[in-house]
């Protein structure tokens, strides 16, 4: 007699969601557009090189401990995670090289040589970031964003001046700190919340806590080990997975949502979860009636970035590289206006790679590299083979001449992933690679409601809705909108 869930997309939200729903009594089936689970956390495999396509970055592991200890379960019960050291390294220039210590004396230490006086003051930014940590991600990211009423909790309310909601992160960093490598350094982790750090609320130095002191971390395989445990578990518990499954529309029948048309059958169900790309369930696969946004509430969203992605597999190894790299030896106030401001192909872009096969020889055959360049970008951009060549020669030209390598003539295994993908692959609207930016406008309940409120049984959950981008969020939200459907839909005993 239990109730049926059908949960529509199966990356991180989405497992996250059937995982808890299923622990607590329901039927849950996932259907799920792609060959495998993992949405937009999939992976690419090429003549013995492993990328990931998605996320790359394992930051705040106490939320990936606290999901899979839920279900009696361990982190290294699915993979082995390996905090790196350094977390990363940023490169402002020829010669002109920071690398992240993981110990916090030695960071401490290497702020003090770049700035003096500016350790103690790291201290007490990072002491501020990490009261952000506890109240925001314990606090706010848990709440299901339905009304203003559940900000009104009373540690919140006595800590807001503390949370830095009206304030910016730049002006904050910047209040700390002068040396324009540090305040870069401090500012770079909200550089995919889809704004500049001068619009983005100084609440988010939360991240600069969990990068900084809960640190970077690795799980050995790569970042798709973390969907296989999450798969397992969820199968564990009962969960059913059905690939190369796309919905074609969810049906309705009075104030429900009946099931959903996947291959041309119905799957019949008593509660529907959007776990794929909100904006294409709402305005792709919903009847108009039932929609809540219309499409010019769409278009004023602020969308975080999208990006523009080189899997490269070189016959050699590369020095001069850590498994992070951040090229920031081009205006990040240039870059930032072509993403946010006049968004365009921007003409000198910052650059990420990553090497995990600097951590992780699994991932390459032996004495060779694997690298992922990304370059984020203002979404809905003119995605076409010429121009991701003509950027493809930008990044290489950069990485020969800061690695003091030729690496052109070493690519064995070049593939490249931008907006038309994202939109193929995912059904992202206008291609964005992360969801929708964390202004102070878009935060809790003022972004798309994880709750349709025109019909009594559907729900979205992942990126476009509460908390937010990333993967520790995604994993929030899908318990948060697992909570929300046990509380108004329960099992009958």
């Amino acid at each position: 007699m239990s109730k049926h869930v059908l949960i529509i997309g199966s990356g991180f939200a989405g497992i996250s969601a059937a995982t808890h729903l299923a622990q607590a009594g329901y039927r849950v089936t996932v259907v799920e557009k792609n060959e495998a689970a993992g949405g937009r956390a999939s992976v690419l495999r090429d003549r013995g090189f492993t990328f990931d396509i998605g996320p790359s970055w394992y930051w705040m592991p106490d939320v990936f401990e606290g999901y899979f200890a839920r279900f009696g379960k361990q982190v290294s019960d699915y993979y082995d995670l390996v905090r790196l050291d350094p977390g990363y390294q940023v490169i402002y220039g020829r010669d002109n090289v920071l690398r992240i210590p993981a110990q916090m004396e030695a960071l401490r230490a290497m702020f003090e040589e770049i700035e003096p006086g500016s350790a103690e003051k790291l201290d007490r930014f990072l002491a501020d970031a990490a009261y952000k940590y506890r109240v925001g991600i314990n606090k706010l990211v848990y709440k299901p964003g339905q009304s203003l009423g559940e900000l009104l909790d009373w540690e919140m309310l006595t800590g807001l001046f503390r949370l830095q909601v009206f304030r910016s992160i730049s002006h904050e960093v910047r209040r700390h700190f002068k040396n324009p490598r540090l305040v870069q350094l401090l500012e770079f982790p909200v550089l995919f919340l889809g704004a500049t750090a001068k619009e983005i609320p100084a609440l988010y130095s939360l991240m600069n806590y969990a990068d900084l002191v809960l640190g970077t971390w690795y799980p050995m395989g790569g970042m798709y080990k973390i969907v296989e445990g999450m798969v397992a578990v969820a199968e564990e518990q009962g969960v059913k997975f059905c690939y190369n499954s796309a919905v074609e529309r969810i049906e309705v029948k009075g104030r429900k949502a009946i099931g959903a048309v996947v291959n041309g059958e119905l799957i019949t169900a008593d509660i529907i979860i959007g776990g794929a790309d909100y904006h294409h369930v709402e305005q792709h696969l919903l009847p108009e009636h039932y929609r809540m946004y219309s499409p010019k509430y769409w278009q004023k969203r602020v969308m975080a970035p999208g990006s523009l992605l080189f899997f490269l597999g070189i016959d050699g190894r590369i020095p001069g590289l850590e498994h992070h790299t951040l090229l920031f030896d081009e205006s990040m106030d240039d870059h930032a206006d072509a993403i946010y401001r006049n968004p365009r192909w921007p003409e000198r872009p910052l650059l990420y790679v990553s090497a995990t096969s600097k951590t992780d020889p699994s991932v390459a055959p032996p004495g060779m590299e694997n690298l992922v360049v990304l370059i984020p970008l203002a979404p809905g951009l003119d995605d076409t083979n010429e121009v991701r060549e003509r950027y493809y020669n930008i990044v290489m030209d950069r990485l020969e001449f800061h690695t003091g390598s030729q690496i052109r003539s070493k690519v064995m295994v070049k593939h490249s992933f931008a907006h038309r993908d994202f939109i193929g692959r995912y059904n992202a609207y206008k291609g964005n690679a992360y969801g929708l930016a964390n202004t102070l406008l878009q935060t809790a309940h003022l972004k798309p409601s994880m709750r349709n409120k025109k019909l009594d049984n559907l729900y979205y959950t992942g990126q476009l809705t509460v908390p937010g981008p990333g993967v520790p969020p995604s994993l929030i939200s899908g318990k948060v909108v697992a909570d929300l459907v046990c509380r108004r839909h329960p099992n009958p005993l």
